[in-house]
Formats: C-alpha cells, sequence, structure tokens
C-alpha cells in the first residue's frame, strides 16, 4: 500500500539487489515498473553524493552520444576500445540508474544486511526503505519489512514483482482518477 500511494503521488522507488540470486529480478521488474534499480553493485555515496554520481551519468551519456554521431571511427582503435571498456563498466554499475534526475523517494532493497551501505546512506537522507528482511537480518534499520528468503530466486521474483506491481498500480491510480471522471460524464449523457 506505501509503495502504490508513493507512485500515486509521483514518488519513484529505487529497485536495490546486488546479491546474484537478486540482480536478474531486480533488473526485470524494475525496468516493467518503469523504476530505477542497482543491481551490480552500490557504489559508496550513490544518494549522499548524488551530484558526484551524475557527473559519471553525464560522462555515460557523452560516450554514448560520441558512439551514435561517429566519433568512435574517427579515433585510433586503441582509444575506441579503452572508450567501449569505459561504456561497459559505467553501465553496469549506473545503467539503472541513468536516467534518475533526482533522489528517490523510496528504496526497495532484497537484502539489507548486504546493502548496508544503501541502508545507511537512506537512513541519513530519511528516505523510507522497504525490505525483504531475512532470519539474519535487524529488522529495526527498515521502515516497512517483508519477512522472507532473500536468497530464494523465486521469493526475490515474487516480491520484486509484487513491489513493481503496487507501482505501476499507483501510477495508473493517478491517471485514472483523470480518465474517470470524463468517462463518467459519457456514461451519464447516455443515460439520458
Amino acid at each position: 500500500m506505501f509503495v502504490r500511494d508513493l507512485s500515486a503521488e509521483g514518488g519513484e522507488v529505487l529497485f536495490v539487489g546486488t546479491k546474484k540470486q537478486a540482480g536478474d529480478s531486480v533488473k526485470e521488474e524494475a525496468t516493467r515498473a518503469g523504476a530505477h534499480y542497482v543491481n551490480a553493485r552500490w557504489l559508496g555515496g550513490m544518494l549522499t553524493n548524488f551530484k558526484t554520481i551524475q557527473t559519471r551519468i553525464r560522462r555515460l551519456e557523452q560516450l554514448h552520444t560520441m558512439e551514435e554521431d561517429g566519433t568512435f571511427n574517427l579515433l585510433p582503435k586503441k582509444e575506441v576500445v579503452k572508450l567501449n571498456l569505459e561504456i561497459e563498466k559505467l553501465e553496469k554499475f549506473l545503467g539503472g540508474i541513468k536516467t534518475m534526475k533526482k533522489l528517490p523517494a523510496a528504496l526497495f532493497i532484497v537484502d539489507p544486511r548486504k546493502e548496508k551501505i544503501a541502508v545507511a546512506e537512506a537512513k541519513k537522507l530519511n528516505i523510507p526503505i522497504v525490505a525483504i528482511v531475512d532470519t539474519n537480518c535487524d529488522p529495526d534499520e527498515v521502515d516497512y519489512v517483508i519477512p522472507g528468503n532473500d536468497d530464494a530466486i523465486r521469493a526475490v521474483k515474487l516480491i520484486a514483482g509484487t513491489v513493481a506491481n503496487a507501482i505501476i498500480e499507483g501510477r495508473q491510480g493517478g491517471d485514472n482518477t483523470q480518465a474517470e471522471a470524463p468517462a463518467e460524464e459519457a456514461a451519464e449523457a447516455d443515460a439520458e
């Protein structure tokens, strides 16, 4: 309910799951919901030092632009290989947040124990945390606890899918309230 209400108000949720078991599910469900995600490695300062992260994202965009406009064709092969490796690295770590222009309204974390840096940064910035909390995690650090097994691929996929559905439902709810009024008026006009 919290995630649905948040996305209905226009807030964005950042999916965080860097475990091997969670990476693919987190990426897939976040992409389906149109949300941002981190599935390779949480870079320290990703939230608290957001301006620096934005400069790296701009560098990634600059490299993609160079690749598309043919600048790579004019450069020596060795330099192109180096730039492609830089693109690959930046895409791996920042690909899920490259369209994120402001801090997220909430974080969905698969394993708060493994993502303790993300939890600490969210706490510092008063960003609410929704997390799958296993028996080895401290539930006091999480605002909205989802008890579950963060090691099982199917469990992670199910819960991430439910959070993604809540985001989609919240966004549609925001759109539907505006679309329902004309539909109701049309139905009333037909009844008369």
